[in-house]
């Protein structure tokens, strides 16, 4: 066992325990014998004994465990319990899970993104459960006068030497008056009985039978439905609207214009929307709204020059000859090198913007009152849309509640949450609960992007093939793809990285894995072609670049460890069976850090009518221990078929600031006779505390995928996306 020191003493203890009285409960259950009955499982306790922040227990011994992290389709909400019920020693069959509500008082990080719920939240859960633990062993021995370190647990049961015991659930009343211990034990990860077992959503069951979890199934009686009209193109604002139409429909309650983030708000990180004035139709229904919406006559006026993609590639492109006053790092002597050598390899990547596409479109439920706003929806950053509403409602925090539902897909786009403020402002406006809803279009055309990046590689080779000189340069809309400090930084004696940014009017903003999604596929489609010029076998190259960072590394900030880089890549060859001879088939091979997790992959493609189909991908993964291997599974699978549909045919373009795309007629994602035949997955097993697992499976995959149609065409795939270098519609209609 792990000694470990609690982070909260018996004051903030009893202020966490008062709080919780009347907040929203997330938690499990389980009843005093564990072994409970459907009649048992159904009854509610009489009165709850608060044991922490995360904890409390019924009389009858159903148990409650307060989880706070948004659901966004990540298990965080199955994986977070299990971590607590792990420590508490409980038995998971007998576990029920809830949604917490908003309270970073108690739970301190309440955001869905950078892969990070369970990495920050590891030990806090360790803490909550094994202190809820303690507590009650404290209890029982006291009851019994007898040694604390004479009590052992299992399965939610306290047991003696002398053969007493007692549950859970009858010695919680005495539990809850014990002092919060001032340090307690954490379990030896050898003797997990919970974490790393394959373990089933706890939402799943209503999510098959269409129960309601998802913020579009929220319904509060007597509340209106609203929809938006925003302007056809950025760089526009409603000048004039004509509703006369609109507003003799049937059901239609009003007409207005709404700016959500007037002038003199202070913006949080997460306010990027482009469109804060928008025209809003409410009624009765969605139907009557969606019908008065396209009744509008609306004169628009430009305030912002409208841009085009043909600028952006301008652009980029300029960038990609311009030196930066700085370079952004600089080991050795990169020019010298370049002077020096024998061969010199260059090539340029792009990629275009790419949309979220959520399945369930933005949508959030507010009703607004002169003294208090309540929030119900899909949000990954509660806390941060909190912040915006205290400055847009002139309400104090602890006015303002925000319910998290289960979100049917983000990606990055309900970081921003302009939607939710939207919503609060029109149910302010109307002094009704009001639920915002937008359409597809809505969503697709007023996002908040994957910005278009691009970038230049060059290598120096000296006459023996030696890599002596590298130079990264990258430019993007809003912002540059290049991390300064990442792989082969460290492995070559010359290097240099140099960043541009090319300014926007356009919303851009984090889309799964920001800039690992493009940054991935360009380095390791250059490494391989730097491995085909030097005559080496590409996994044989990129272990000698790890070596290189392990035994003599350049600079000493290096943001991977090598030695993790280098295993996850050796697992791959040896499961994929790399060198082996397969006729008709073509591989292609990529690795990569992001999110403090390690991934390689292998994919096995054959060329039909000049589509790659792809036959199988392995992937190996080093993200520390795994809490739930189903939902890790879940996870990896999920990163790299998306990843292999937004590489082969997405695509965001521009006109005059006006998408061409809107809806999923002309915006291709993956279909399901075009995603992989099979993938298989490995994890390391190292015992490191847990990583980051939402989003590092997407990067590499492009990657390996060019690499791949390069072994099987002969051609190297230098933009995204993939479809248009190889006869294919990037589009349907």
């Amino acid at each position: 066992m792990t000694l470990i020191k609690t982070n909260y003493n018996r004051r903030s203890f009893l202020k966490v325990s008062a709080a919780a009285g009347g907040g929203i409960i997330l938690g499990f259950n389980w009843l005093v014998s564990c072994t409970p009955s459907e009649k048992q499982l159904a009854q509610m306790p009489e009165e709850w004994f608060n044991i922490n922040a995360f904890l409390k227990i019924g009389d009858n011994g159903i148990v409650t465990i307060m989880s706070p992290n948004p659901e966004i389709g990540q298990n965080v909400k199955t994986s977070m319990p299990m971590i607590i019920a792990e420590e508490l020693d409980v038995n998971w069959k007998n576990v029920v899970v809830e949604q917490a509500g908003l309270d970073t008082q108690k739970y301190t990080r309440q955001l869905a993104g950078g892969s990070q719920s369970i990495r920050q939240g590891w030990q806090s859960l360790r803490m909550a459960g094994a202190t809820a633990r303690r507590m009650l062993l404290e209890a029982a021995a006291k009851q019994w006068n007898i040694p604390v370190n004479e009590l052992t647990t299992e399965g939610g049961v306290i047991k003696h030497k002398s053969g007493k015991t007692v549950s859970y659930g009858e010695i919680a009343s005495a539990a809850a008056n014990i002092s919060v211990p001032e340090e307690v034990q954490l379990k030896d990860p050898k003797d997990f009985k919970i974490i790393g077992q394959p373990t089933k959503n706890v939402d799943g069951s209503k999510i098959i039978k269409g129960e309601p979890l998802f913020g579009l199934d929220y319904y509060k009686e007597g509340m209106l439905t609203a929809m938006i009209v925003h302007p056809p193109a950025f760089g526009l604002k409603p000048k004039s609207v004509d509703d006369s139409a609109a507003r003799a429909m049937p059901g239609i309650t009003d007409v207005f214009i709404i700016n959500s983030l007037p002038d003199g708000v202070e913006r949080q990180w997460s306010d990027v929307n482009a469109f804060p004035e928008l025209v809003v139709v409410a009624g009765t229904g969605t139907w009557e709204v969606m019908k008065a919406k396209k009744a509008l006559k609306i004169e628009w006026e430009q305030i912002t020059p409208g841009e085009s993609t043909s600028d952006y590639m301008t652009g980029l492109a300029a960038l990609m000859d311009k030196t930066p006053t700085e370079p952004s790092r600089k080991d050795g002597n990169p020019d010298q090198a370049f002077k020096n050598a024998a061969k010199v390899i260059e090539r340029t990547y792009t990629a275009p913007f790419l949309a979220h596409n959520t399945m369930e479109p933005m949508n959030f439920f507010a009703h607004i009152t002169a003294d208090k706003a309540e929030l119900v929806g899909p949000i990954q950053t509660p806390e941060y849309l909190r912040k915006t509403l205290v400055e847009v409602l002139s309400l104090p925090e602890d006015k303002i509640s925000i319910m998290m539902t289960r979100m049917g897909g983000g990606f990055g786009r309900r970081l921003y949450g302009n939607f939710a403020v939207e919503a609060a402002v029109i149910s302010k406006k109307l002094n009704a609960p009001v639920k915002l809803m937008y359409t597809r279009e809505d969503d697709m055309t007023q996002g908040t992007y994957r910005p278009a990046y691009t970038v230049k590689y060059q290598a120096a080779l000296d006459a023996d093939n030696k890599l002596i000189g590298f130079k990264i340069r990258g430019a993007g809309i809003n912002g540059s793809p290049v991390f300064n400090n990442r792989f082969p930084a460290g492995a070559v004696d010359n290097y240099l990285s140099e960043n541009h940014s090319l300014d926007s009017n356009i919303s851009t903003g984090a889309w799964r894995a920001p800039s690992s999604n493009f940054i991935a596929f360009a380095e390791q489609s250059f490494l391989d072609e730097i491995a085909e010029t030097v005559g080496k076998d590409p996994i044989d190259f990129r272990l000698e670049l790890f070596e290189r960072a392990k035994a003599n590394p350049v600079g000493s900030e290096n943001d991977y460890d090598p030695e993790r880089y280098a295993g996850v890549l050796k697992l791959v060859k040896e499961k994929s069976g790399w060198g082996t001879d397969k006729p008709g088939v073509s591989r292609g091979v990529s690795a990569y850090y992001c999110h403090n997790s390690y991934v390689a992959q292998v994919v096995d493609l054959v060329m039909k009518d000049d589509s790659p189909v792809i036959q199988k991908i392995w992937c190996a993964i080093d993200c520390g221990i795994v809490v739930n291997p189903e939902g890790a599974l879940n996870q990896v699978e999920g990163g790299i078929i998306d990843g292999v549909g937004h590489a082969m045919y997405s695509a965001m373009t521009f006109k005059n600031g006006k998408p061409d795309q809107s809806n999923f007629n002309n915006y291709k994602l993956l279909r399901m006779n075009e995603a992989p035949l099979e993938i298989e997955t490995f994890f390391v097993q190292n015992g490191i505390d847990p990583t980051g697992l939402g989003e590092p499976s997407l990067p590499p995959v492009a990657a390996a995928l060019a690499n791949a149609i390069y072994n099987a065409t002969g051609v190297r795939v230098a933009s995204q996306p993939f479809a248009d270098h190889m006869g294919k519609e990037k589009v349907v209609s």
